[in-house]
């Protein structure tokens, strides 16, 4: 199944921010001002309790989704069978790893079973996604184009429209994500990292190789209940005109209480950052677009 494989990783030579990001006393951070000119950045958060994006930047960028594109998968199944369906042990196995721990080979299988692009295509018209694209190689579901506006407008559909199983069972897997993700790499990055008090969380990276580097050590309980090439051919998308070769890092969520903030930030760098300079960079703007939506409420 490797051929299906595409995971989520981003990394680059160029500084995505400077490693002590500058926030003056008294003055609103910046966080676009932070990125440098060679990497891709985009970011949106959205306050559910008051039914506005607060803070947005490139937020109808065309980016490819890496392992964000998990959460319709996930949703395109449990919508596709109805809130009365029982998930089968052998899906629930896939499904549960596939949210909380990114598990590509769980993504692959269910990619194939439930249509390829299909799937894609079902959620763009179910939940009137503006800026998302199935993969043109369809063999590669992690080329899936999407945007950061796009994203909140998933989340936004599983919190508030879904029938509250399809709600429960997806937020409750990414509330209890595990920081070590199937492959071994750390996802504690961006979110997880730079956001305080309890969150739920689905990151995304590519072009990282397939070796973390270094052991990954899971803080949390062991899971009792989660029973390849990494990327395609590196081209660019004729359709889209998407990037498909720089190092992605994505990470997406949601924070406050009964998830009432969801946040989204989408990064593409130049090739050669390290995954642990990535991780830095990835998780120091997410603290700055968190820093200047607090400000924005104060």
């Amino acid at each position: 199944m490797k051929i299906f494989r595409t995971s989520a990783t981003v990394v680059a030579a160029a500084s995505l921010f400077a490693l002590t990001p500058t926030v003056t006393a008294g003055a609103a951070p910046r966080p676009e001002a932070e990125i440098a000119p060679d990497v891709t950045a985009a970011f949106a958060v959205f306050d559910r309790g008051t039914g506005r994006t607060t803070l947005a930047y490139n937020e109808h960028e065309q980016i490819r989704s890496a392992s964000i594109v998990k959460i319709l998968i996930a949703l395109d199944y449990l919508e596709t069978r109805g809130p009365d369906a029982e998930i089968p042990e052998a899906d629930l196995v896939r499904l549960v790893p596939m949210l909380r721990s990114s598990d590509d080979n769980a993504a692959s299988e269910l990619w194939v079973q439930e249509g390829w692009e299909k799937i894609v295509e079902r959620m763009v018209v179910k939940l009137g996604l503006d800026d998302t694209e199935p993969p043109v190689n369809v063999g590669f579901w992690g080329y899936t184009a999407l945007s950061a506006a796009d994203v909140v407008k998933i989340y936004r559909y599983v919190l508030d429209e879904a029938h509250p199983k399809f709600r429960d069972f997806i937020m409750g897997n990414l509330h209890e994500a595990t920081t070590c993700a199937t492959d071994g790499f750390d996802q504690s990055f961006g979110i997880p990292s730079a956001v305080p008090g309890e969150v739920a969380f689905k990151q995304g990276w590519s072009r990282f190789g397939d070796v973390p580097p270094r052991p990954c050590v899971e803080p949390q309980k062991p899971r009792t209940d989660i029973g390849a090439a990494e990327d395609g051919p590196v081209t660019r998308s004729e359709a889209a005109d998407l990037d498909l070769t720089s190092p992605a890092m994505h990470t997406t969520g949601t924070y406050g209480r009964n998830d009432r903030k969801i946040m989204v930030v989408l990064t593409l760098e130049p090739e050669g950052t390290t995954w642990d300079v990535s991780a830095d960079r990835i998780t120091k703007l997410t603290k700055l677009v968190y820093l200047a939506d607090r400000y924005l409420r104060s």
